[in-house]
């Protein structure tokens, strides 16, 4: 059950510092059909973490619980200090395609590698449960997701996200550092 709590708040912090709601607010103005871009965003979403707990199952037996729990702080103050850095806006793209298949290629290339994929990883490396950090991860982000695509881009530039990126990317490092020296028995 760990790692669907610490996955579903690793997911928020990422998510609030990162281009994908911005772009899934993009698809939410372009198509009057939102509940296609949520599906899609849904969907992209969930196999991008999927595909992190596979990398997790993966690497879990050739760590140590030391050497996992390092992992995880690193994904996490990796995750965090590049959070520092202004988001570049995405690009407005003439791309064609249904709302359903456009969001789904367009999220998912967005998620493929990225921070909080990589955080899932360590996550599910050292769980009980991996899936569990999957669904977690999934549904943290969708958090923050699905009231991009409702609100507009529009409407989210009225939020203070910077401040917002700054205080996540803030918090994700904090958990890291903490959890860096709590995996080297330092506190």
């Amino acid at each position: 059950m760990d790692a669907l709590m610490a996955a579903l708040v690793a997911a928020l912090l990422t998510q609030a510092s990162d281009r994908t709601p911005w772009t899934a607010a993009m698809l939410g103005d372009r198509y009057a059909n939102k509940s296609a871009v949520i599906a899609a965003t849904a969907l992209a979403l969930a196999l991008g973490n999927a595909l992190g707990v596979v990398g997790g199952v993966l690497i879990a037996p050739l760590l140590s619980p030391n050497a996992q729990g390092l992992l995880l702080a690193v994904a996490l103050v990796s995750g965090g200090i590049t959070a520092f850095w202004p988001l570049r806006p995405a690009k407005h793209r003439d791309w064609r395609g249904g709302a359903f298949l456009l969001s789904l290629i367009a999220i998912g290339l967005l998620g493929f590698g990225d921070r909080m994929q990589f955080i899932t990883a360590a996550l599910a490396a050292r769980s009980e449960t991996p899936a569990l950090a999957a669904v977690g991860a999934t549904l943290g982000a969708l958090a923050v997701t699905i009231p991009a695509i409702v609100l507009g881009e529009r409407n989210l530039r009225r939020l203070p996200t910077v401040a917002i990126r700054l205080s996540a990317a803030a918090a994700l490092t904090a958990f890291g550092v903490v959890q860096g020296l709590a995996a080297l028995r330092l506190i």
